[in-house]
């Protein structure tokens, strides 16, 4: 695989012909795109086939892709197009606080599985717009400027809406996983 390439080249050689490198965007954004839209869909049965649908799309849109901002920037205007499409189709379950089950409450800082998956069950419990900010930021390691396009935001709205969603996870994790090491 052509891994060693940046996205605008690959995308280049796609356009020309050289459809099978299209799996190295796969490859190298799959993991982004599957933490996105499981944030989303809150269940790994539908992020996967949202996930997958995601790139069937962006696939055959890459000719309406400009250039003029990051590819990650706009795969993840496919995901929350493709997000929103699927939960108009299905009914969400919303899931009360209350009713969430913690493995904080029950085990010890030894018996979880890591600091990683105690954080991403943190940031499921926030509020989609909070838990959007955090990964965008965090791991689709996107600026605050590329946040706000996605977003329809200025980016000093993002910039407060990143400090408040950081000091809203604070608040989650001290509440529920206080015994856990997550820092």
């Amino acid at each position: 695989m052509q891994t060693g390439q940046t996205d605008a080249e690959l995308i280049h050689r796609i356009r020309k012909g050289e459809h099978t490198l299209f799996a190295c965007l796969v490859e190298r954004y799959q993991s982004y795109v599957f933490t996105l839209v499981l944030r989303q869909m809150g269940n790994r049965e539908d992020a996967e086939e949202v996930a997958q649908d995601v790139f069937v799309k962006a696939y055959r849109s890459l000719a309406d892709f400009r250039g003029d901002a990051r590819f990650s920037t706009w795969l993840y205007t496919i995901v929350k197009t493709s997000c929103a499409t699927f939960l108009r189709r299905k009914r969400p379950v919303i899931n009360s606080l209350d009713k969430v089950e913690l493995a904080a409450d029950t085990q010890n800082p030894a018996e979880t599985r890591s600091r990683h998956d105690a954080l991403n069950r943190a940031i499921r419990l926030l509020s989609p717009e909070d838990a959007q900010v955090l990964t965008l930021f965090y791991q689709g390691e996107q600026t605050l400027e590329e946040i706000g396009r996605i977003m329809g935001l200025e980016t000093n709205t993002v910039k407060v809406r990143l400090h408040r969603a950081r000091h809203r996870l604070r608040e989650v994790i001290e509440k529920h996983y206080r015994r856990e090491s997550i820092n």
